[in-house]
């Protein structure tokens, strides 16, 4: 269950992944917000049983900072430590009292190149007052991932087999490329342009070409730094729709461009509503936290 606290509302996704490994969502929606966070966290768990439920929120972009490093060659109980050090000077907060994640980036033997890590740090203000959020309503919050992470969940499930993806998302905060192989996060960029911007017609054609600069300089720099990945192609989502967008990928791109489509990867037959790309593309942030699996870092 992903529980996704954002401005005035609060969106809910439930997945179940089982032994068929194509996820069935069980549900999605998004609630407002009455009175304080908390409030209606309380609200929530007793009406939807959220105190039985593992799970798991996102912070939202502003709130850490992502950087990848090479991998410190410490012992795995050092490693944070090792990585606290070396994020001074790089995050725009203290690290002492910060709250770190590593996550490896794994590498093919003989690709020449050492191993690195993304090192996700946030500051100490930041991940306390989540957890009092969530401590005050009692919902149990296993875990605190980040969008990155939840578009890769997402991203896993269109890939080719021993092919590497590309994954665009565009919603009113802006947009974020992922690239992904074998279900790993190898490559992520963030778009300062959001789809709202994008539905102005008159700016759109400079939009759009500062978009598509932005994903050929992120592919040719892939390419250089990760030779033994082939991307296979582009899914793209925006919430709204953004017209043009997809033609003009699909034109300009090197890799084949496809919309995203979760009926194609998930049984969606318990939530109709998901039927409608609009909203496939609205609850994407929530769906790919929902489908965090246990044995994730």
């Amino acid at each position: 269950m992903a529980v996704l606290p954002f401005g005035d509302r609060i969106d809910l996704a439930q997945v179940l992944r089982d032994a068929s490994g194509r996820p069935a969502a069980l549900g999605f929606e998004s609630v407002r917000v009455t009175g304080s966070v908390e409030a209606s966290l309380a609200a929530l768990r007793a009406a939807r049983k959220l105190g039985a439920q593992s799970c798991t929120t996102l912070l939202q972009p502003g709130q850490y900072q992502i950087v990848q490093l090479d991998a410190p060659e410490v012992p795995p109980e050092e490693r944070v430590e090792a990585l606290r050090w070396q994020l001074k000077g790089i995050v725009d907060f203290p690290v002492d009292g910060a709250s770190i994640g590593v996550v490896d980036i794994p590498m093919e033997s003989g690709a020449g190149r050492k191993a690195s890590v993304f090192a996700v740090a946030a500051g100490a203000g930041v991940i306390g007052p989540l957890m009092r959020q969530f401590d005050e309503a009692r919902v149990p919050l296993r875990a605190i991932d980040i969008p990155e992470f939840a578009q890769r969940n997402v991203a896993a499930l269109f890939e080719e087999e021993n092919r590497g993806l590309g994954f665009l998302y565009f919603d009113g905060r802006g947009g974020l490329l992922t690239i992904t192989y074998r279900g790993e996060l190898y490559a992520m960029r963030r778009i300062e342009i959001s789809a709202r911007q994008m539905m102005d017609a008159e700016r759109r054609p400079q939009l759009l070409e500062r978009v598509m600069l932005e994903l050929q300089r992120t592919l040719d720099n892939f390419d250089r730094q990760y030779s033994f990945i082939s991307v296979s192609g582009m899914v793209v989502a925006s919430a709204p729709e953004v017209p043009e967008l997809l033609p003009y990928l699909a034109e300009n791109l090197y890799v084949p461009v496809r919309a995203m489509d979760l009926a194609a990867v998930c049984d969606l037959s318990r939530v109709p509503e998901l039927s409608d790309a609009a909203r496939q593309a609205e609850c994407l942030p929530a769906l790919g936290a929902a489908l965090r699996s246990s044995e994730a870092t």
